[in-house]
């Protein structure tokens, strides 16, 4: 695991803290470490790009020793990319990995020095000191009027010239001469070619120009290891040093971690204070395509005895246990759906073959040192983890040893797993209720093991199952069943027949579980249709309404019209009487009244949903103000409308008749919001609607589902609800309620 863990390092620092990482048994210290984690996952990004190890060149400058302007360069360009992961994590940390970035001292006055006074290559920049660079602008002349110098000689020297070439023979400009015309060239000899063929030579008028060339070049060098040398002690004086490159390793280790979680899809476990060990879906992280197992130890079921054939799953389960404590107290996640553990002071071990020709031990003299050294050390908050306990000796003697071992350890509150092949453990194991049986799944069909862990089932040998299906005879099966005895060959049997019936319930269970989806599937369809029945119903009594309605209307005007003819004239009075009769027996009679169960409330009231033409959007009643005014938010604005001024907003695809003015009363508010396939803006705009339906709806605490993922809708959510000063306060839900993957809000 710590080898996994370097891999994933990005520098030797964080290479070396994760190959000597240790389990901590400070429970606070296990949060912390855990919360980095999630930090690093969910929050900011340690990405350690241009940071590498400079301990070794600090190490040489506290030594006084002379650095190379590419080594100073290394550690500037160390600091200053550790400078930018510190503002990275001040602006994105979810607030764990704060207090590890405060170790990053702030070096920017040394980083501006050497990157202002060093090239790309390490080479010191003109501009390092005012004299470094007149030396500089001194140099270019001066070999340009040498050049010119020996150019003008090489015109007259003619055939004397091996090659017409100036070029540099111990820092000295020289042109080269052929041997055979040395004489003719006055001046200093400086080198020969290998064949003697030609002579170097230094023309004497060249001489005092290549001598000003020297003094100007020796200057220079003595300029530039003084700014070297400058540097360095900056560098040997800089105050944080150490402690920045601490942050920085570890920083990476926590980057790492969060990089092996993200790989393998591990979870955090939450503490269990009880001392319980609960873990679903438990898998060993470094066996491909493992069987996932539920695994639980409390204070009833303190010990879980595992029985069965070997090379079934029973030694992987215990390490996968192992391993996930040690990882949870090593501040990583652990390798499983969903986990409680507890902070243990040890984890104790029998486990593997440890005979030792050298110190004269057998495997079974091993196996007993280590059960002391168990029994020692065994209490309610240590681990232990014994494997074919038992093993190695007479089965009669081991199964008594073996038990009488089991007793102490439950007498001094261990808990732990342990494996045995041995029949009377599993009576033993029955008979007691601290101690579990537990066995691990086996196909004799397939001859091959499930690696399913069967918990109140002890295991079976299959010995004699699988010698018959591998076809040995049956007088030798028969002699075999002879020798086991009649209690032998009852416990198998017993044991066979329980492994029948918890096969059959588990088959009853499953088809009960499809049976029970089947009937949910089919009550959900069955209330669609019959809300699709009252909602047409509704629509149909609405119409109906409506129509009854405009009829008694023209009716009332004519009654209107024929009572203005009796004030016009006396002698039409007794005609239009009898029309007015006659009329408002008719129109009552095509008015149907609906009955008390068919009238459909007033829907506008606190919660329903509206739309309000004069301001073109929509909002949700606050509160029913006398009998003609409601009170409607609209975002952030509160505003007192009559109701002829609002329309209910219509849900659900029902229509109703426009001269009734119909509605649909609102749907009851839903405390969830699934966000989950949601863009950044829809789910910001799903939520600010969410929020403020709560709180004219006064609805609180709200669930916002946004799962776990890569965890940025884990981030858009947080981000608004900080923002949103109409909540109160969020955090994420219980594991076992959806965790990280879901945020409760508490609404004010």
């Amino acid at each position: 695991m710590q080898s996994a863990l370097a891999d994933r390092a990005s520098t030797n620092m964080g290479r070396e803290l994760a190959l000597s990482l240790q389990p901590s048994t400070d429970a606070k210290r296990v949060q912390v470490m855990l919360e980095q984690v999630e930090d690093a996952l969910f929050g900011a990004s340690l990405h350690l790009g241009g940071i590498t190890d400079v301990r070794g060149l600090v190490t040489k400058l506290e030594a006084s020793l002379t650095v190379t302007g590419s080594e100073l360069l290394e550690i500037a360009y160390t600091l200053d990319s550790a400078m930018t992961l510190k503002r990275g994590i001040a602006q994105h940390s979810l607030g764990a990995l704060l207090e590890v970035a405060n170790g990053i001292g702030q070096h920017v006055v040394l980083t501006r020095s050497i990157l202002s006074a060093l090239g790309r290559d390490g080479a010191v920049l003109d501009e390092a000191s005012p004299k470094l660079r007149q030396l500089r602008r001194r140099l270019a002349p001066l070999r340009s009027t040498i050049r010119d110098r020996l150019t003008s000689i090489m015109d007259r020297a003619g055939e004397a010239l091996q090659e017409r070439l100036i070029t540099l023979r111990r820092d000295r400009y020289v042109i080269p001469v052929k041997s055979s015309f040395e004489n003719q060239v006055s001046g200093i000899v400086v080198d020969s070619s290998a064949s003697n063929q030609t002579v170097f030579i230094e023309p004497a008028s060249v001489v005092p120009l290549n001598n000003e060339l020297a003094r100007v070049l020796i200057e220079e060098e003595q300029e530039v290891t003084r700014i070297l040398l400058e540097l360095a002690h900056l560098v040997h004086d800089e105050p944080g040093l150490r402690s920045t490159l601490a942050a920085v390793a570890e920083l990476d280790l926590i980057g790492a971690k969060a990089a092996l979680s993200r790989e393998w899809g591990l979870s955090r476990a939450s503490a269990a204070p009880s001392g319980d060990f609960e873990l679903r879906g438990l898998k060993h992280p470094l066996i491909a395509d493992c069987v996932p197992n539920d695994v639980a130890l409390n204070a009833e079921r303190r010990v879980l005895l595992i029985t069965g054939p070997n090379m079934g799953g029973k030694t992987v389960t215990m390490k996968s246990l192992g391993l996930a404590v040690l990882m949870h107290q090593s501040g990583l996640f652990v390798s499983a759906s969903s986990a409680k553990l507890p902070i243990v002071t040890d984890v104790l071990v029998d486990m593997g073959d440890e005979q030792s020709i050298v110190e004269n031990l057998s495997t079974y003299a091993a196996h007993l040192r280590n059960l002391s050294d168990i029994l020692e050390k065994a209490n309610p908050s240590t681990l232990m983890l014994i494997d074919e306990l038992g093993s190695g000796t007479d089965p009669s003697e081991g199964a008594s040893l073996a038990q009488a071992i089991l007793e102490q350890l439950l007498t001094q509150g261990a808990r732990g797993i342990v494996t045995s092949h041995l029949a009377p453990l599993k009576v033993f194991a029955f008979e007691r209720t601290d101690i579990q049986n537990a066995s691990m799944g086996f196909s004799v069909a397939d001859l091959r093991p499930t690696y399913k862990l069967n918990v109140g089932q002890p295991g079976r040998s299959y010995a004699l199952a699988i010698a018959q299906r591998l076809g040995l005879s049956s007088a030798i099966l028969s002699r075999a069943e002879t020798i086991l005895g009649p209690q032998g060959a009852t416990v198998e049997k017993l044991l066979e027949n329980l492994e029948r019936e918890r096969e059959t319930l588990e088959r009853d269970a499953e088809l009960a579980r499809t049976a029970r989806e089947q009937s949910e599937l089919e009550a959900k369809e069955w209330r669609g249709k019959l809300e699709q029945i009252k909602a047409e119903q509704a629509a149909l009594l609405t119409a109906a309404q409506a129509k009854a309605d405009a009829v008694y209307r023209e009716a009332m005007e004519q009654v209107r019209q024929l009572k203005a003819r009796v004030l016009e004239t006396d002698t039409a009075r007794p005609q239009v009487l009898n029309e007015l009769r006659e009329l408002r027996v008719s129109a009552q009679a095509a008015r149907p009244e609906l009955s008390a169960v068919q009238r459909e409330p007033d829907a506008l009231k606190p919660g329903a949903q509206v739309e309000v033409p004069a301001y073109g959007t929509t909002g949700t009643i606050l509160e029913v103000r006398g009998g003609d005014e409601v009170l409607v938010q609209m975002g952030l604005l509160k505003v007192t409308l009559k109701r002829r001024d609002v329309k209910l907003k219509k849900q659900n695809g029902i229509k109703r008749g426009s001269s009734g003015g119909g509605y649909v009363a609102p749907r009851t508010f839903a405390k969830e919001l699934n966000l989950r396939g949601s863009h950044v803006e829809e789910a910001i705009e799903e939520i600010r609607n969410f929020i403020a339906e709560a709180q004219a709806l006064r609805e609180t605490p709200i669930r916002i589902l946004h799962g776990k993922g890569e965890g940025v809708l884990r981030r858009v959510v947080r981000d608004y609800l900080k923002s949103d000063k109409r909540v109160e306060s969020f955090h994420d839900a219980q594991p076992f309620e959806g965790g990280h993957g879901v945020t409760v809000a508490h609404i004010r």
